[in-house]
């Protein structure tokens, strides 16, 4: 396409055949006229490829040179009258709209003017100019649609690349929260389980089996989960959730009571991203609160649906980590807040709107 589409354009040059008409016909041609238009072709060449080439320079490196060429050569040889069309051609193609047609109407009164002061008898004046002041706009308009369609396609490609390169950021994004809240869970329950393994195995060894088992189950559900998560399909559930938080806690020796509105009714999309906030919050209890017990809310409060995770641990004013900011991305997606406080314990208060949730 890219081969075709330069050899069409060179082969456009066989116009340059018009400047033949005068030495070749005329009978009082002489070298004169025949140096005349070699000069034009030489002059005219670099500039036709530059046009191409560098269209962003062609204002000056192109149309200009090329008009001023055959607003001198014209007068003398009136199929010189074709470089206007040359011109027309790369404005065209190189301006917006509005200006190519203004130098569309600049070019015909130019081309115009040579035909008043033209050296070329009549009727051979006009039948190498008016051709040519026809063609002028005709193939003029024709390159600004072409032009026009070129910059459209190109514009809808980097508008399609600049949409696949942000898909896949907020791809990965996606996996990197989704692999934190899994893994930060799982792995924290694990360990719990691993320490409290450690100290029964000579105490009591079959509750130790016990837990060494719940290790194992609690290990293969988060690779699932992980396999899911790299796939795109897993869907976390608040009933889920709360009944691994409970499991988490507990391991840890942290009490946990709910208040839970059974009434209320979430749409997947919205419950998805508030179990994996609830397992965030959890998480961090079982990792960082040193609580002994652990308050789990849903219900809805003034419009919004509201989930709190509140412990009665250390509490304290420390900076969000990574857990809590993806927390924050996903609710704030939902149109919703994240709101934490740690005077006495921490309290985190996810927040979305009912109709978002509902």
């Amino acid at each position: 396409m890219r081969t075709s589409g330069l050899l069409s354009r060179w082969g456009h040059l066989i116009y340059l055949a018009n400047l033949l008409w005068l030495p070749v016909f005329s009978p009082t041609a002489t070298w004169v006229d025949w140096t005349l238009v070699a000069v034009v072709v030489v002059l005219f060449l670099p500039m036709y490829a530059v046009a191409w080439q560098r269209p962003d320079r062609a204002r000056w490196t192109s149309t200009v040179p090329t008009v001023l060429l055959g607003a001198l050569v014209t007068p003398f040889n009136s199929g010189a009258a074709v470089l206007f069309v040359y011109a027309a051609a790369i404005a065209g193609f190189t301006e917006s709209r509005r200006a190519a047609l203004r130098w569309f109407i600049g070019m015909t009164a130019l081309l115009s003017a040579c035909s008043v002061y033209s050296t070329v008898p009549l009727p051979w004046r006009m039948y190498g100019m008016l051709p040519s002041l026809i063609l002028l706009w005709l193939i003029g308009s024709f390159q600004i649609e072409w032009a026009e369609r070129e910059r459209a396609q190109a514009d809808l490609r980097l508008r399609n690349a600049r949409v696949e390169h942000l898909a896949t950021l907020a791809e990965r994004q996606r996996i990197a929260r989704d692999l934190h809240d899994l893994l930060g869970q799982s792995l924290t329950a694990i360990t719990m389980r691993a320490q409290l393994v450690n100290g029964l195995i000579d105490v009591d060894g079959e509750r130790a089996r016990g837990e060494a088992a719940e290790i194992e189950r609690t290990s293969r559900a988060a690779l699932t989960e992980i396999r899911a998560v790299v796939s795109g399909w897993r869907q976390a559930t608040l009933e889920g959730e709360l009944e691994s938080a409970r499991n988490t806690l507990a391991s840890t020796g942290v009490e946990v009571t709910v208040q839970w509105d059974a009434e209320v009714s979430i749409v997947d999309s919205t419950e998805h991203e508030l179990a994996l906030a609830l397992r965030e919050a959890t998480t961090n209890v079982a990792r960082h609160a040193s609580a002994r017990t652990c308050h789990i809310g849903l219900e809805v409060v003034q419009g919004e649906l509201r989930l709190v995770v509140a412990d009665d641990g250390v509490g304290g004013k420390a900076p969000d980590g990574n857990g809590l900011s993806g927390m924050r991305e996903r609710i704030s997606a939902l149109g919703g807040e994240v709101r934490r406080t740690g005077a006495a314990g921490t309290t985190v208060t996810i927040a979305v709107p009912v109709e978002v949730a509902a």
